[in-house]
């Protein structure tokens, strides 16, 4: 495999191993690559915890409606207005 690579890329895989820590390019780069791969994983992994709570919620919210504990519109506004008359604190 060919990567082409512009001048500022090349100088800072230069650079790192001008350092001591990398031995050739090759293990910049390889290092690179491992990290992207990392990022990509956690991102996957976030990703199905995000989706695994949705699917909770959905689950959750099916089994109170079929359970009959569903409120009507208007009631859940007045619900959600008290919680927020209840929060606001009085201006002294």
């Amino acid at each position: 495999m060919n990567v082409s690579l512009t001048d500022e890329q090349v100088r800072f895989i230069e650079d790192k191993v001008k350092t001591g820590r990398y031995q050739t390019g090759a293990e910049v780069v390889r290092e690179g690559i491992r990290l992207l791969m990392d990022r990509e994983a956690d991102e996957q992994r976030r990703f199905q915890a995000w989706r695994d709570e949705v699917r909770r919620k959905i689950d959750a919210g099916w089994d109170q409606a079929t359970g009959g504990q569903l409120v009507d519109g208007e009631e859940a506004f007045k619900r959600l207005e008290a919680k927020l008359q209840a929060k606001r604190k009085p201006r002294t």
